[in-house]
């Protein structure tokens, strides 16, 4: 029997945790890209290894494809995109975070909480970085059918495409004066 728990987080709710992430952020800041990447892989692991509720592990397989976007060599994030994927990384490597992660079902509730408001922050980024996977995983399937110039050529054309417009539509969604509000987790 499965049950179904729901709750929804007001301002208030979500300015706690802007403060958190912008806390976590500048921890982060005296890292290496390259310690924040380890961190979140061994957060993942130990989460893995815990016996984690499956809602919790749902969102934290996302930080995998976070961490994709940023190790991918063929992607090449840019630098701005890519500190904005490390500043999300950046909460799943301090220790200490809002809820004790020992605490039995619940201990990883608010990384998966973080990981909502994060992925949502950078969907441009992602449905980029998706967009690019799938471009070139059927250039690999597609490879030999008598292609005219190289799988680099093609890949990079591709991924400044796709680079320019997850960058326009951040910026278009940043500047809509509409009166929906967007969550900001990075300044």
């Amino acid at each position: 029997m499965a049950l179904r728990v729901s709750f929804e987080l007001d301002d208030d709710d979500l300015k706690h945790f802007r403060l958190i992430m912008r806390e976590a952020r500048k921890t982060a800041s005296r890292m290496a890209a390259e310690d924040i990447v380890a961190a979140a892989e061994e957060q993942l692991q130990v989460i893995v290894a815990a016996s984690t509720p499956g809602f919790i592990l749902e969102r934290i397989q996302k930080l995998r494809f976070l961490i994709g976007m940023l190790t991918d060599l063929e992607w090449r994030l840019p630098h701005q995109e890519a500190t904005r994927v490390l500043n999300a990384l950046a909460y799943f490597t301090e220790p200490e975070d809002l809820i004790p992660d020992h605490i039995p079902g619940v201990g990883f509730l608010d990384d998966a909480i973080m990981i909502e408001l994060v992925i949502r922050e950078l969907e441009f980024e992602i449905e980029a970085y998706r967009d690019f996977c799938s471009f070139r995983d059927q250039l690999h399937s597609d490879k030999g059918r008598g292609a005219k110039t190289s799988r680099e050529k093609w890949l990079q054309g591709r991924r400044d495409e796709l680079q320019s417009r997850m960058r326009h539509r951040r910026e278009a969604r940043n500047s809509d004066d509409s009166s929906e509000k967007t969550l900001q987790l990075f300044d």
